[in-house]
């Protein structure tokens, strides 16, 4: 597989991971990292790809996500003679496990199973740091207006367990709405944010805590809120970073000692935030996150 294009962020992330970013050709507008990702060949948004670009790249491969590109695209590259492959990780085990397969499928399964690894070693570690200490109740944020969060089959809900955090929603949806009123009935002890630099993070949780209601909110009031990279918006070797991230924010005294320290316990992290979108809008292409960003 010498020429491929990418439809998803995360998948274009992953290529970068595995080192083969030579033989990416093409990718979407919302391919934004690494910076070097916005520098290839754009093909258009990751719902509508144009096909007559795709097919002038001359890929020998075309790289989908089952809940972010449409099985009509994949239909259509078919019968176009275009091969696909793809991907629909759900937790991050899946992630890592989908990570070595894409290598493998690529003809790079060592640098699969050394990425792999090392993701493995630092989840490995991180669980050992946060051995005995309480989850935080916390909020994550996807969208504001309307107030949207995660629900508790996403990857970014499996996430967030994996930093020492338990969302307080508990639903089946993948994009549930969320009501005030709800949430300060169940008073998250965090709010998180994902972010692409801290700054506009802060800036959310300030715009946040100036409308009407959200004082109710003791996270608020006491402006515990964590905000983590946006990488933990894409099923990508990137989120474990994020995951870290998160937990350090929420457990500090976790990382005060080396990990097979037994004898100090960390007390409790922050939490994380949510943004929401209305139920007929569809879920901004760029944040890779659950039933449509994959």
């Amino acid at each position: 597989m010498q020429r491929i294009v990418s439809l998803a962020p995360s998948l274009t992330e992953t290529i970068y991971a595995l080192g083969v970013q030579d033989r990416l050709v093409g990718d979407t507008d919302y391919c934004d990292y690494p910076p070097d990702a916005q520098k290839k060949t754009k093909v258009g948004g990751a719902i509508n790809p144009s096909l007559e670009q795709i097919v002038a790249l001359r890929p020998d491969l075309v790289l989908v996500t089952k809940s972010l590109n449409l099985i009509e695209t994949v239909h259509a590259l078919d019968n176009l003679g275009v091969s696909s492959y793809g991907t629909d990780p759900h937790t991050v085990q899946e992630i890592v496990s989908s990570t070595e397969r894409l290598a493998g499928v690529l003809g790079v399964p060592e640098a699969g199973a050394a990425l792999g690894a090392d993701l493995e070693r630092h989840l490995a570690d991180l669980q050992q740091r946060l051995s005995g200490l309480s989850p935080r109740r916390v909020l994550f944020i996807v969208w504001s207006d309307p107030l949207i969060s995660v629900g508790k089959g996403t990857f970014i809900a499996d996430a967030l367990r994996l930093a020492g955090a338990t969302s307080i929603v508990d639903s089946a949806q993948d994009w549930p709405h969320m009501s005030l009123e709800e949430v300060v009935r169940l008073q998250p002890d965090f709010l998180v944010f994902a972010a692409s630099h801290s700054d506009s993070g802060q800036n959310d949780f300030d715009v946040l805590a100036a409308r009407p209601g959200w004082r109710g909110l003791d996270a608020v009031r006491n402006r515990h809120f964590a905000v983590i990279s946006d990488a933990v918006n894409r099923p990508a070797p990137r989120i474990v970073s994020a995951i870290e991230d998160l937990a350090r924010q929420l457990h500090p005294e976790a990382f005060s000692t080396q990990p097979d320290d037994k004898e100090k316990k960390i007390p409790p992290p922050p939490p994380p935030l949510l943004r929401v979108l209305d139920s007929s809008m569809q879920v901004p292409a760029h944040l890779e996150v659950c039933a449509c960003a994959l």
